[in-house]
């Protein structure tokens, strides 16, 4: 249990990563095609974005496979109870995107319907090899964020935006900090090409997800879905 110091730090990262969000999700930028997308930057504090890279979680070896992430379903990370009960800065980027000011603004930004949702947070750490085949996020995601941990200097590491199943588009920049955001649908094609990996690269995956979603141990709060407009 966090002592009341702890407690108060955590709490004030919690509300200074909503206040970052919302203020980024304020300035992003709109994209329309090949489908409606926002780039944004800045999106968390610096200090906590900072603490997620140094989280001690061990890069997943890949043992030559890839291509989509589900073939390594056993050695995935998540924001989850047991992160959360050990790291504040999970339990502070948790409760942020758990909030209800933070729902509200990403339902009024997007037009997403996230009320009854559950929010889930992968912890990604891709190395040399992978990559991902062009998809559109399952139709359980009710909306998508694919937040850059880092390193920086390496802007080629940003997903791949397609048109369709096998029409490349264009690259959002891995910047550390940024995001690429997405209310899924049939035609939200992303991936990423296969090509070198000289780093870690590290991100996080941000989705709310349908109170049906299986893998109940994945989520942040599996018993406790968001509030928003149903």
């Amino acid at each position: 249990m966090l002592d009341l110091a702890s407690a108060e730090a955590t709490d004030r990262d919690r509300d200074a990563c909503r206040a970052s969000f919302a203020a980024s999700l304020d300035r992003a930028t709109a994209r329309a095609a090949p489908y409606r997308h926002w780039l944004m930057r800045e999106v968390l504090p610096a200090h906590v974005s900072a603490a997620m890279n140094a989280l001690p979680f061990p890069a997943p070896a890949l043992h030559g496979v890839s291509g989509s992430r589900e073939i390594h379903n056993n050695t995935r990370r998540y924001v989850d109870a047991v992160a959360i009960a050990a790291h504040p800065v999970c339990r502070s980027l948790a409760e942020a995107f758990q909030h209800p000011t933070t729902v509200a603004a990403i339902e009024e930004a997007t037009g997403a319907r996230l009320g009854g949702c559950c929010l889930r947070i992968e912890y990604a750490q891709d190395i040399d090899g992978f990559w991902l085949q062009p998809h559109t996020d399952l139709g359980v995601k009710k909306y998508t964020l694919l937040y850059y941990l880092g390193p920086d200097g390496h802007p080629e590491l940003g997903t791949d935006v397609y048109s369709d199943a096998n029409t490349w588009s264009h690259r959002a920049p891995f910047e550390p900090r940024g995001a690429l955001a997405f209310v899924p649908s049939d035609i939200t094609w992303h991936g990423f090409e296969q090509r070198e990996i000289p780093v870690v690269r590290k991100s996080l995956i941000v989705n709310y997800v349908t109170e049906d979603w299986r893998a109940r141990e994945q989520l942040a709060y599996p018993d406790t879905p968001v509030s928003g407009r149903v």
